[in-house]
């Protein structure tokens, strides 16, 4: 069994609807994944915009959303999940909002591709809450079992 990530509410390359953006509610949309590798003890989620700020000229990997630690048990997030909402044991690391929480699509220009990348680990990362993305994936460094990603687009 591999790892598998989807949503109900976008399909890999599909459309994210602007419920997910900044020009709706900017609310996490619903995740679920199958296909731990039975050593798994924690997950990471990482969201990034690979084409900032422009697609047909990208300078920056825009950081929407770090989550690590979630227990090899958790199998999903809600839709609009909140901090108090998220698994025991869940950190949540700091966005290039400079905040932790979910920052959704909100492209200047273009069609924007948003990477939702999972990790499944074989250790529970030993760093604080409000790490960065470089962080969390030094941390991972040669602790990755598996990983599986998606991609949903967003154009304003």
């Amino acid at each position: 069994m591999s790892l598998k990530l989807s949503s109900t509410a976008f399909g890999h390359q599909g459309r994210i609807p602007s419920l997910y953006t900044c020009d709706g509610h900017d609310l996490s949309p619903p995740l679920s994944w199958t296909g731990m590798p039975p050593a798994t003890r924690s997950l990471a989620l990482l969201v990034v915009d690979p084409d900032a700020p422009d697609p047909l000229a990208p300078k920056t990997t825009w950081v929407h959303w770090v989550l690590y630690n979630l227990p090899a048990d958790c199998t999903g997030l809600p839709e609009a999940v909140s901090r108090a909402d998220l698994p025991p044991g869940t950190r949540e690391g700091v966005n290039d909002w400079r905040r932790t929480g979910y920052g959704g699509p909100c492209p200047p220009s273009g069609t924007h591709g948003y990477v939702f990348r999972l990790s499944a680990l074989n250790v529970a990362l030993r760093l604080p809450g409000g790490a960065s993305r470089a962080q969390v994936e030094q941390a991972m460094e040669g602790h990755v079992l598996a990983w599986t990603q998606m991609v949903g687009t967003f154009r304003r």
